[in-house]
Order: C-alpha cells, then structure tokens, then sequence
C-alpha cells in the first residue's frame, strides 16, 4: 500500500496550489468546482505518486488555533541538507513563517519546518 493523497481545507484555494507548485514542484489537475455545494477543489500531484488535495466550501470557515490531535503536517524530502538550507532560505525571504530549522533532530533528520498560507505545517527534509 501507499499514501495516495492527503486533504487539506483552504479559505484561499488558488494562494495555496500556487505555493505548492513554486516551492515544492506539484503539478495541479484541473479545478473541481460544484456550485450546488460551494465546493472548490485541486489535487496537486507529486513525482513521488502521493498528491494534496486543496479543497475550498463556503460552509467551512474556521481554524483551530490551538495544537490538537490529528493531522499534524506533511514533509517533503529533498536530496540534500543543502536543499533543505536554500528552500527554507527562499520561503523565508518570500515572507512564509519558519518555525523551527534547519537543524539536525533529535533522531537525525536533517529539517526545517516552515508554514504554508493556510497556517499547516510543512517539514522539508534531507
């Protein structure tokens, strides 16, 4: 078996599958729309097979600020520490949020954490 695709809720569709093809190389479907239900979606695939599903309803508005059980972020690997350094680089310089890294963790990873426009937490890994 294999992850075939994660789902996230976004009040800002388009920003999101944007930032998902320029910094991490998706590639997005066509745009799902279904009026009846003020339903909005992409799936946004990636070259390892696993895809995000982006996805917008005007019935869903809110935010937990606060840490919960659940989902709590995706990670990306890259090849090296060295891309891991110049897209946390980049993404800082763009104006999105690092949250931690890069650094080596405590069971050797090398990462970063970073937030992407809807506030989900993203790991970049080597």
């Amino acid at each position: 078996m294999q992850i075939s695709h994660v789902a996230l809720w976004t009040d800002d569709l388009e920003k999101l599958k944007d930032f998902y093809v320029k910094y991490f190389g998706g590639k997005a479907g066509q745009k799902y729309v279904n009026p009846q239900k003020g339903f909005e979606s992409y799936f946004i695939s990636f070259d390892c097979g696993a895809a995000l599903e982006i996805m917008s309803c005007k019935d869903v508005k809110s935010v937990s600020s606060k840490t919960c059980l659940g989902y709590c972020h995706a990670a990306f690997k890259t090849n090296s520490r060295e891309e891991v350094i110049k897209l946390t680089q980049k993404l800082s310089e763009d104006g999105y949020k690092v949250v931690s890294g890069p650094r080596v963790t405590g069971d050797g990873y090398f990462e970063s954490v970073i937030c992407d426009p809807a506030g989900n937490l993203v790991e970049i890994t080597a």
